[in-house]
């Protein structure tokens, strides 16, 4: 007798666990299901889970391809039942190819391809319809995106668009989309939701025509490059009840909104300055370091360093001056900007083509936080004293990419459990863009002028 193994969370159970599950009974004769818990999925970085383990056990019960089910609830239990069980034949859905090629050395491996074209009907849980995600752009964070929203129950990202279709096909057939194409109303009858990860100028187009079909829209930042036209894109979702999200990966880890908390609390006193610098050498030749229009350094990470100003001392600020250090092109190199509130100060440091110390310091009347680079992915952080002996340490897990964390609250907003987002503000955004808008202006003018 043959027998077979397969694992999985089996949530919000749809045609694909059905048709992988008949595919990995057709494999052998006796067919053994490990259902993954609650507690095991989110140690190993899945998020939103939503059927208890009950459900998603007896769902998994009456498909009748299981011969035997068990629960997986600790690493390593994988390797640990091929070996009790006698398993022949260890399987999964092809989009783990390659993850669980360490069993080879105890039973034949199998990655089943999944099923594509799923209808919509066929995926959809009346309390908690799996959100269909399309993806705009092609470049280096749309790569990271898809394998990262995996590891988000009740989303399916089926389609890409890209104004380019041999980029959009490439992509397409990377991660087995259902639809991969340069025709955006196309593009827009497949999804429910879609991630904006094109070129920071066509944000605001993409995002408005989205918005205006009635579709989600998680956004890279910046989400737009003038304070207006992101007050635009709030209205419209308002207007047509839809989520819009901007994607700071940093703003929904648990880590920085921790410290965001932690430093709100008043353990460091009165926050009267924070300073927050992001660089990177990055390759001359891209898209950062060529696009004279849009480029430089902080069009690309002066986002992620605005984010705790925003967060810990406000929106209004009394007023912000720009320092930079340019290329031949005229792109900015590095960047700092300078803010003036009247309880305060702060610092947003970035760049391109300089290196500079990557860490987040928060400055308070009783004392500081140090984030150390990358703060950006945040994980570990002090609060430190006068008295340098008296030191409190936070950790706290970053899983993969980040990405997941975004996507995850993305989901949560959609489903209706939260109106805003209090990890990263409608008000923030707009703010954030209005910084953009004058740096730009700025750049712009001094352009004009020859300097």
């Amino acid at each position: 007798m043959k027998k077979v193994i397969t694992y999985g969370s089996f949530d919000l159970f749809h045609e694909g666990h059905y048709n992988l599950l008949k595919r990995a009974k057709a494999l052998g004769d006796y067919l053994i299901v490990g259902v993954t818990t609650e507690q095991y999925d989110e140690s190993r970085g899945k998020l939103n889970i939503v059927d208890s383990l009950d459900k998603r056990i007896e769902n998994v019960r009456q498909t009748g391809f299981a011969d035997e089910i068990i629960v997986e609830d600790h690493p390593g239990q994988k390797v640990e039942d091929v070996q009790k069980y006698g398993i022949d034949i260890f399987t999964v859905g092809s989009d783990w190819t390659g993850a669980f090629d360490h069993m080879k050395q105890f039973c034949e491996v199998v990655y089943l391809e999944r099923t594509k074209n799923i209808s919509s009907t066929q995926v959809r849980n009346a309390s908690h319809p799996i959100i269909r995600i399309g993806v705009v752009g092609t470049g280096r964070i749309a790569v990271r995106f898809v394998p990262e929203a995996k590891y988000v129950s009740g989303v399916m990202v089926n389609s890409v668009y890209n104004p380019k279709i041999e980029s959009a096909k490439e992509f397409g057939d990377q991660f087995e989309l259902d639809l991969a194409t340069d025709d955006f109303n196309a593009f827009m009858k497949e999804v429910d939701a879609i991630y904006i990860a094109s070129p920071h100028q066509t944000h605001y187009e993409y995002a408005k025509r989205a918005l205006e079909q009635g579709k989600h829209v998680l956004c890279e930042k910046p989400l737009a490059f003038k304070r207006a036209e992101a007050e635009e894109l709030f209205a419209i979702a308002r207007e047509h009840g839809v989520v819009l999200l901007e994607a700071i990966k940093t703003a929904y880890c648990p880590g920085f909104v921790q410290l965001v908390g932690i430093a709100k609390s008043g353990v460091i006193g009165r926050i009267c300055d924070v300073e927050a610098c992001f660089t990177r050498l990055t390759d001359p030749g891209l898209r950062e370091r060529t696009d004279t229009a849009y480029g430089g350094g902080f069009t690309e990470f002066g986002s992620h360093t605005l984010l705790p100003i925003m967060k810990l001392m406000g929106t209004n600020y009394k007023e912000v001056r720009f320092d930079s250090i340019k290329d031949e092109n005229g792109i900015d190199l590095y960047t700092k900007a300078s803010f003036v509130y009247d309880h305060g100060m702060a610092l947003s440091k970035s760049g391109v083509g300089v290196k500079s110390e990557g860490q987040l310091v928060i400055t308070g009347t009783k004392g500081y936080i140090l984030a150390e680079s990358p703060w950006w992915l945040t994980q570990y952080f002090e609060v430190r004293y006068e008295d340098p002996s008296k030191k409190d340490r936070y950790f706290s897990k970053f899983l993969g990419q980040g990405l997941r964390y975004e996507i995850s609250d993305f989901v949560y907003m959609i489903h209706g459990h939260q109106g805003r987002s209090y990890k990263f503000t409608e008000e923030e955004s707009i703010a954030i863009a209005g910084v953009m808008e004058q740096f730009l202006a700025k750049r712009e003018a001094e352009r004009r002028e020859g300097l």
